[in-house]
Parts: structure tokens; sequence; C-alpha cells
């Protein structure tokens, strides 16, 4: 008889933890205008870190999806997420590959369910864009997973404002 209780009370307790950790995840990224002779939509990869920079996952790839060869030969160009991971990747994939953003401001919202095996811990969002006849950068922002709270850090030439919002 005394074993039901505990058994209750573990699935209880996992129950409620696996929703006290659901959370969406957010990133929001500016793309700049830029005022120079010839402008090229920049390639855009944006994965999960830990802080030792081992990569988790990536969550967005934007780049020229209209002509995959040609599209995909450019992505080494994002030289930090080719390096961590993206050369073996395969792509196009569902969810995360998407075409090229105009200047502006982004979202990629990615929900609980997709990062359902990511355990709670300090994490580092890196967004990395790349331009033809421009130039490269990487932006890195620290956020922990498993509590709301929002972060934030900007880049200075390809990328603008870089966002990440963990909420409930």
């Amino acid at each position: 008889m005394r074993p039901l209780p505990l058994i209750l009370t573990t699935a209880v307790a996992a129950a409620v933890s696996g929703s006290a950790m659901a959370a969406d995840l957010t990133v929001s990224v500016e793309i700049p205008r830029l005022s120079v002779a010839t402008y090229h939509r920049p390639y855009v990869a944006v994965w999960i870190e830990r802080p030792d920079t081992t990569t988790v996952r990536t969550l967005s790839v934007w780049y020229e999806v209209s002509n995959v060869t040609e599209g995909e030969d450019w992505l080494k160009d994002m030289r930090t997420w080719w390096r961590r991971g993206g050369r073996a990747l395969s792509l196009p994939m569902d969810g995360v590959s998407s075409a090229t953003k105009a200047p502006g401001r982004h979202a990629v919202t990615v929900p609980a369910a997709r990062l359902r095996d990511l355990a709670a811990g300090d994490y580092v969002m890196v967004v990395e864009a790349a331009r033809e006849q421009g130039g490269r950068e990487a932006v890195r922002v620290p956020f922990r997973w498993g509590a709301a709270n929002t972060a934030r850090a900007s880049g200075t030439t390809e990328l603008g404002a870089v966002s990440v919002a963990v909420t409930r």
C-alpha cells in the first residue's frame, strides 16, 4: 500500500516541474539599413550554445533558399556557425531554414515543445550575419533557460539590437 502514494507523488512532482520548465523563447534580430553602393541581404544563423561555446541547437538559418545550390555554397561565410555545427546540418530544414530578410526587426519564436530537452541553466544565444560584398559579425547574448528573463546585446555593423526573451 505504501509504494502507490510514493509513485503518485513522484508522477505529480514530475508533471509540475515539467510544466514549470515549459517556456517559449523569442529572439529579436535587427538588420540595419546600410548606405553602401551594392547591398545584399545578409545570411543569418541563430543558435544556442553553452557558456563553454559548445553548440546546443541551431534555431534559424536565413539564406537564399530560392536557389538552393548557390545559396548553400555561401553558408560557410558564417564561419563561426559553420565550424560549430552548420556544416553537419542537412539544409533546408523545416522550421529552421528561411529566406534572407530585408533591413528591419525580425523575430524567431521557438515554442517550449521544441526545446523540451533543453536543461535549465545558463546559455548563450548567438546571432551571426555575413553579407556578400560586406562584413561578418556575431552577437552573443547570455540568457537563462528555465525562468522568465530577457537579455540584450547590440552589433556594430551587420547586426543591430539582438534580444532574447524567455517567457512562460
